[in-house]
């Protein structure tokens, strides 16, 4: 849950609040975007992703996971389409050696792309459609808000063709709500978006989430686990700002403030408050391998 925690967007009819884009994006890679390191480790290590992998990372984001698997030999791609600003310190980690009157390919191998993954079609192949990939992953986490698959599925029909017949293909999602505690806290902003219904949009994740959105694109399961991603932060405020800049709490700011939201995500970390300050919720995620046909 995006959450791409996570990354992830809640539906709203309204205007989008005014925040600060870059801050935000700070905030993602700084204090967010590591929560989901034992996932990728995890994956990593079961699909034995190294020197002969050639990975399609969607939602890249601000690219850690892209960065430790090219930490471990693979060959790397990233796209992202909705987050410029998360897609810039992506190339600070991956390209460090790029300028903007330079390819976006360093010497590591690395390449990243804004827009869609047909904008992603392997440049060392000799035919364009040719598929090249060995590994697909999708780790913004789903399962959690109503409707959240709908974009991750138009994203994998994209995906598929550029990678070989029977690659894998990872999806993740949040685990069952009563093993993640920050379910507690993903209600507040659901409430506040949509008080007149109490719940708003949230909803529980269900066991076949990811298997659900894997054969609607034409893809195989073929293998499961669990891993525990405790979301651990150094106080209050950077729990705040971390979870802030996941986006799924932007409808509650639209539909109210951000005063009232602050306060009530606040209010809602206090149980999760250890004597020393710092903030700790337990979590589980669960992560899906599909094949390609």
């Amino acid at each position: 849950m995006t959450p791409t925690l996570v990354r992830q967007h809640l539906p709203h009819g309204g205007p989008a609040p005014r925040v600060d884009l870059r801050a935000r994006a700070r905030d993602w890679s700084e204090i967010q975007e590591r929560m989901l390191v034992p996932l990728y480790e995890a994956v990593y290590e079961r699909l034995d992703v190294g020197p002969g992998t050639r990975l399609l990372g969607l939602g890249c984001g601000s690219g850690l996971a892209l960065l430790m698997a090219a930490s471990r030999g693979a060959a790397v791609t990233g796209v992202e389409s909705s987050s410029r600003e998360r897609l810039a310190l992506a190339r600070e980690r991956l390209l460090p050696e790029a300028t903007e009157a330079q390819s976006t390919r360093a010497r590591t191998g690395a390449r990243l792309v804004e827009g869609s993954p047909e904008d992603a079609v392997p440049e060392d192949t000799s035919d364009a459609q040719a598929p090249a990939y060995t590994l697909v992953t999708a780790f913004e986490p789903i399962g959690c808000l109503a409707g959240d698959a709908e974009g991750l599925g138009g994203l994998l029909g994209a995906a598929t063709p550029l990678a070989e017949r029977g690659a894998p293909v990872v999806l993740a999602g949040w685990g069952p709500p009563e093993r993640c505690a920050t379910s507690s806290v993903l209600r507040v902003a659901t409430k506040l978006a949509d008080p007149l219904r109490g719940g708003g949009s949230w909803r529980p994740a269900l066991r076949d989430d990811l298997e659900e959105v894997a054969e609607r694109a034409g893809l195989r399961p073929d293998g499961s686990g669990r891993v525990a991603c405790p979301f651990g932060y150094a106080d209050v405020d950077s729990a705040v700002r971390g979870l802030l800049s996941t986006g799924l709490f932007d409808a509650a700011i639209t539909a109210t403030d951000q005063e009232q939201v602050d306060k009530e995500l606040t209010e809602a970390l206090h149980p999760h408050r250890r004597p020393d300050g710092t903030v700790w919720m337990p979590n589980v995620f669960r992560y899906l391998i599909a094949r390609t046909p």
